[in-house]
Formats: structure tokens, C-alpha cells, sequence
């Protein structure tokens, strides 16, 4: 894609949480991979803005993807074909969405009924929310966010529904109900904001809790949810991951993937918090935005922001024994 100036220097910032990389203990990567026979199932168009912000799998083994700045959601099959189900309207001319200044699609979720919800940031108020598509249809907006925010993550309560969308700008989790309407802040606070680029960013819900990385500290945090709904303490459950973005987790505990951005690099990131490099730019990773798991495979999105080489979508088989 062609970068606007402020998408130049949301590039510059992204480059400078990378180096701190250098700064950091970072672990050598592991040396028994927990994942093997990375492949490239999609290599995408940059030229047409085909850079993967988040995915979500789907039954038939195809995968969804937001395109951050083509205002597109979009199908990969599982031969690399990639097909168009959604473009989202163009905010009044002159609208600038903070931070990242174009139009932006973040995070998105799948239920059982194949409904699609999504994040659009606009810098509008008639815009910027969650937005909802099903199997044939448009898509409509269902809960409005506040036009200076910058929704970025979403996550699905699987036992009620709600839907929790990170913000990265106000640094704040906000809730949304199951059928849409007024979404309410969850839970905000220090740890949530950005520190000069990017905070709250990739969520999940797990183990009665809600998960979420923030890009500018590099960790990753438990947020409880309390028997009321309500949000517990937040706590750091893991630190030195600079670039954190979206992550998943395997199945084992607490352990989680998370793709770090800024170094083109997967972080595992064991129940204790510490965390080994398991894939890196010699398996194809550019810029990494989202890691999805089912069963024994691993799915990266990576959306080349910094190399502005090849946005593409990869797999990997996840040992069981790692």
C-alpha cells in the first residue's frame, strides 16, 4: 500500500519499539521448535492494500482476514485464493483515524452461525465500532466507539456472547453485549495505554478472565472477570515482548503464541511468563499482526508494514509436546 505521512511516521514509531528489541534480554530461539514446517498458504497483494491486521479461522479450513487500510474483509481458502466478502464505507473526506490517520479494520470474531463482528476505526463518529456481517449479507454497524478511539483487538465470550474490544489510543477494554448496543468501559487504566504509539492491542478471553497485550510495554496482562461481569485487578502476566500484538492460545494452560510485530518474530510464552522465539523472518514472518490455533496448527497473519515485502498467510504444526 502507499503510505500517507502519518501512516510514515505510525511506521517509524512501529520501527523504534523494534529496536528496542536490541535493548532487551531477548531469548535465542528455541532449540526443540514447538513449531515445525512453516508454509506459506497465501502469499497477498500489497499493491491493493492486502495487509492482514487479524484473522479468524473458519469450519471448512479457510481462513478471514481484516485488510487494515482497504476497509475489506476478506476469505483465504485453504489454496491461497482470497476473496472479497465486505468493503466498509469510506468516512467524509478529510477524516483522520487516530494515530494511523486512514481508515483501519482490526480485530475480528466468528460465532457458530458464521456472523462475522469487527472493528472499524474512522476518526468519525457515524463510523468508528463494531460492526457486524452475516453468511450473504452487509455489514452494519452495532455498536457505535467513540470517534477518538482506535478499537483494535476483539475477543468473543464464548459462555456469554459479550464482546471485548481493545482500544489502543484511550487504553481501554470495552465491553459490548451480544446483540450489539452500547458498549461500556470495562476496564481501563495505566497498564491498558499507550506509551507514544500503540497500548492495549490484541485480546482474548480465557479462563475466566480477559487477556491483553499492549504494544508500547511489551506485555501481556489478565484482566479477571468477576462474578458480577466487572473487572478485576489487572495484572502483568508477562513482560519483555516489545511489538506485542495479537496472540492465541494453545490449548495447554496458559501458554500462548503472540506474534511480535515490529522483529517479525512468534514469542511462546509459558505459563510463568518467560517466553522463547519459535518462528522469525527465515520462516517467512513479516511483520506478524495475529496467530489463530486449532487442534495441532498454527495460523500467522503477517501484514509486511515495516518490510513492505510480502503480506501473506502462514501455517505451522504446533508439537503437543513443547
Amino acid at each position: 500500500m502507499r503510505f500517507t505521512p502519518l501512516l510514515q511516521a505510525s511506521a517509524v514509531a512501529l520501527a523504534t519499539v523494534a529496536s528496542t528489541v536490541t535493548a532487551v534480554a531477548t531469548p535465542a530461539r528455541a532449540s526443540t521448535p514447538p513449531l515445525t514446517a512453516p508454509t506459506a498458504v497465501a502469499h497477498l497483494d500489497l499493491a491493493r492494500g492486502q495487509q492482514p491486521e487479524n484473522l479468524t479461522l473458519l469450519p471448512n479450513g479457510g481462513t478471514v482476514v481484516t485488510f487494515a487500510f482497504s476497509r475489506q474483509v476478506a476469505e483465504i481458502d485453504r489454496r491461497g485464493a482470497v476473496r472479497v466478502l465486505a468493503t466498509l464505507p469510506a468516512p467524509a473526506p478529510g477524516a483522520t483515524t487516530p494515530v494511523l490517520a486512514s481508515p483501519f479494520l482490526g480485530g475480528v470474531v466468528r460465532s457458530d452461525d458464521g456472523v462475522l463482528h469487527f472493528l472499524y476505526a474512522t476518526g468519525t463518529a457515524d463510523l468508528t465500532g463494531v460492526w457486524r456481517l452475516a453468511p450473504g449479507g452487509t455489514p452494519e454497524r452495532v455498536a457505535a466507539l467513540p470517534a477518538d478511539a482506535l478499537p483494535n483487538g476483539l475477543a468473543r465470550d464464548e459462555c456469554t456472547g459479550e464482546l471485548y474490544a481493545a482500544d489502543s489510543v484511550l487504553g481501554t477494554v470495552w465491553r459490548i453485549p451480544a446483540g450489539g448496543g452500547t458498549a461500556v468501559p470495562w476496564a481501563t487504566g495505566a497498564a491498558l495505554r499507550p506509551a507514544g504509539f500503540l497500548g492495549a492491542n490484541g485480546v482474548k478471553v480465557h479462563r475466566g478472565a480477559v487477556w491483553v497485550t499492549n504494544l508500547d510495554h511489551g506485555t501481556l496482562l489478565r484482566i479477571p472477570i468477576r462474578s458480577d461481569g466487572s473487572a478485576g485487578a489487572t495484572r502483568v502476566a508477562a513482560t519483555g515482548l516489545p511489538g506485542i500484538d495479537d496472540f492465541a492460545f494453545t490449548g495447554r494452560g496458559n501458554q500462548a503464541l503472540a506474534a511480535l510485530n515490529g522483529s517479525s518474530e512468534v514469542a511462546l510464552i509459558a505459563d510463568d511468563g518467560t517466553h522463547t522465539i519459535v518462528l522469525d523472518r527465515t520462516d517467512g514472518l513479516q511483520n506478524p499482526t495475529s496467530v489463530a490455533v486449532r487442534g495441532d496448527r498454527v495460523w500467522i497473519a503477517d501484514a509486511a508494514y515495516l518490510t513492505q515485502q510480502d503480506p501473506n498467510l502462514l501455517t505451522a504444526r504446533l508439537r503437543r509436546s513443547a
